[in-house]
């Protein structure tokens, strides 16, 4: 099967044309968290396939690592973007791409190459209504409400952009230990569907830093959507302005909500790091080449116990030979 390793802001997935490459769906859960694997596959935080679409110009089908449906990514509908042009498979630079049933339509820039540099997307309304981010809330929407998490009250501003996302506001993120609070806020009773937690530190009315814990996948370099959300957010708490650059750990990406169209718009790179191709067999070459690996071991160890014990004899030999001769 061929592929391609893309990244946004270093939120890096698998690319698969799907219009090639005819992988049934039952299996496709399997193979996500096989390719996905930084140390027995491919590596990345999910599989992207990029199909026809009845009513786009093509559609993004996308799974997290661990194999379950994702809705949107906004990393990943830039990287689908520049893989269709760059690939000629469209030469079209204002496009439609569907993501589980939602449109997207993106702006493309081409750099001196002739190739895609920049991708805009118009990300679609913000959904605010608690029932429909969702999150179990008693108010209409969830702005600035406590949350309780591992005995730690939060506070958080719920935002779908097609998929949930919980922004929690704090002082210092740099030094969060994301890894452990991370599962506790994507595993919550009070989100239905899980979410993505954002913990987002404003450092001034147009700049915010911006941690992520994707769920399915863990902490990720950057997420597109969780921008969007963040922005909304910022907002809404009049936090910030309408156009927000967002600093994550893999780069920085624009965004802006426009309340007028109440639209949002996210701006930022798309990458192509290599193409490949893979053995869906791989489990019997993998077993075979960590057997001969494993027999090679067996006999450096062999080798290398015969010449200490054949240097041992012989310093033994000089040395009882010269105490004899004393």
């Amino acid at each position: 099967m061929k592929f391609t390793k893309m990244q946004g802001c270093g939120n890096d997935y698998v690319y698969v044309n799907g219009m090639e490459e005819k992988i049934p769906p039952e299996k496709k859960p399997e193979l996500v968290r096989r390719l996905s694997d930084r140390h027995f596959g491919i590596g990345g935080d999910g599989v992207i396939f990029i199909n026809a679409s009845v009513h786009a110009d093509f559609e993004m089908e996308m799974y997290n690592a661990d194999g379950t449906r994702a809705q949107m990514c906004g990393n990943g509908i830039r990287c689908v973007a520049k893989y269709v042009y760059d690939n000629h498979l469209t030469d079209k630079t204002n496009l439609s791409i569907e993501s589980f049933g939602k449109i997207k339509y993106i702006d493309l820039t081409l750099g001196e190459d002739g190739k895609v540099s920049m991708v805009k997307v118009n990300m679609g309304a913000p959904i605010l209504k608690a029932a429909e981010v969702p999150v179990i809330s008693d108010n209409e929407q969830v702005v600035d409400e406590e949350i309780e998490v591992e005995g730690k009250i939060y506070r958080m501003t719920c935002v779908s952009m097609g998929n949930p996302h919980a922004v929690v506001f704090m002082d210092d993120v740099a030094h969060l230990d994301i890894e452990k609070i991370g599962p506790y806020f994507e595993n919550h009773k009070r989100f239905p569907e899980r979410t993505n937690t954002e913990f987002v530190h404003v450092i001034d009315d147009s700049h915010v830093e911006m941690r992520v814990w994707e769920r399915g996948t863990g902490e990720t370099l950057a997420c597109g959507t969780g921008c969007c959300a963040t922005t909304v957010a910022c907002v809404i708490n009049g936090l910030t302005k309408h156009t927000v650059a967002v600093k994550l750990l893999g780069g920085e990406l624009s965004c802006e909500w426009d309340t007028e169209a109440n639209l949002v718009y996210m701006t930022g790179p798309a990458v192509s790091v290599f193409n490949g191709e893979i053995d869906l067999n791989q489990e019997r070459v993998l077993y075979k080449g960590s057997f001969l690996v494993w027999r090679m071991l067996c006999f450096s160890r062999v080798k290398y116990f015969c010449l200490y014990f054949c240097r041992w004899y012989w310093e033994y030999i000089i040395c009882f030979c010269a105490k004899r001769s004393i």
